[in-house]
C-alpha cells in the first residue's frame, strides 16, 4: 500500500509529578497510514484493519515516542488478570501489565474504555491498566495496584464520558454490589437506563486500593472524533495505545 502520512504522530503527555525517568502517554488519531473508519493511527491489529498499516503505525509511535522496545501489547478481554511484563509474550490473555524493571513498556488499547496508568511513587513500578466497565468491576485496578505493592499515583486516560456513556441497570447493580456509594456515579438516561461516570468509578476503585493521587479525567473520546477513537460512537473504529515505561539510568 501507498503510506503517506500528513502530520505528525501525536499523543497526551500525562500532567502528573511521576519520578524523573518514567515515562507515559496516550496516543491520538493523527500520523498514521490507516484509511477509511481507522484513520489515521490505528494501533490494534483486532479491529479489521490492514495488518500491514497497523505494524507501520505502531512503529511510528515508538519511533517518535522514544520508546526503547516493542511494547507489551496484550489480548484484553475485560478481565482483571494482571501480568509481568518481564513475562509477557504475544497473545496473552490479559488486562493490565506491571514493570519493575526498566525499558519494559506497557500498554493497553482503547476507544472508549479508560485507559489507567499507574507509578509507584519511588519509581520502583509503572502499570498500564485497560479498564471497561467489566474491568472495573472485576476489580482489574485493585489487581494491578497491588502488583506494584508500594504507595503510587494514578492517571486517567481519554474514555467516554458521563454524557454519552449508556449503561443497563446491571451495570449498576455490577458496582454498588461491591460499593453501596457508587450509585452516585449513575444517572438516569432519557431511554429509561443510566449514564455513567467511567471516571467516578475508576477514582472509587483506586480510593478502595488506597490511591490518593489521582490525574487526569477530562477528556471524552465520544465528543472528540477529531482525536480520538470511539467505539460507542463509530462501531468500526480503531484503537489509541497508553504507554508507560521507565528509562534506565
Amino acid at each position: 500500500m501507498n503510506m503517506q502520512v500528513s502530520q505528525a504522530v501525536r499523543w497526551i503527555t500525562p500532567d502528573w509529578p511521576a519520578p524523573a525517568g518514567v515515562r507515559a502517554l496516550t496516543s491520538l488519531r493523527g500520523g498514521g497510514v490507516s484509511r477509511g473508519p481507522y484513520a489515521e493511527l490505528n494501533l490494534a491489529l483486532h479491529v479489521g484493519d490492514d495488518p500491514e498499516a497497523v505494524r507501520e503505525n505502531r512503529d511510528r509511535l515508538l519511533r517518535s515516542t522514544g520508546a526503547p522496545v516493542e511494547p507489551c501489547w496484550l489480548d484484553q478481554v475485560h478481565g482483571a488478570t494482571v501480568i509481568d511484563a518481564d513475562e509477557w509474550q504475544p497473545g496473552v490473555q490479559a488486562d493490565a501489565s506491571v514493570a519493575r524493571y526498566p525499558d519494559l513498556v506497557c500498554a493497553v488499547l482503547t476507544a472508549d474504555c479508560l485507559p489507567v496508568l499507574l507509578c509507584a511513587r519511588d519509581g520502583g513500578a509503572v502499570a498500564a491498566v485497560h479498564a471497561g466497565w467489566r474491568g472495573l468491576a472485576a476489580g482489574v485496578i485493585e489487581t494491578a495496584a497491588g502488583e506494584i505493592g508500594s504507595p503510587c499515583i494514578a492517571w486517567l486516560g481519554p474514555a467516554i464520558g458521563p454524557h454519552a456513556f449508556e449503561v443497563g441497570a446491571e451495570v449498576r447493580a455490577a458496582f454498588i454490589a461491591v460499593d453501596a456509594d457508587a450509585a452516585a456515579a449513575f444517572c438516569p438516561s432519557p431511554a429509561g437506563r443510566w449514564l455513567a461516570d467511567i471516571y467516578q468509578l475508576a477514582r472509587r476503585r483506586l480510593q478502595m486500593a488506597g490511591i490518593s493521587e489521582v490525574y487526569g479525567g477530562g477528556e471524552c473520546t465520544w465528543h472528540d472524533a477529531a482525536r480520538f477513537y470511539s467505539y460507542r460512537r463509530d462501531g468500526v473504529t480503531g484503537r489509541m495505545a497508553s504507554l508507560i515505561w521507565r528509562e534506565s539510568a
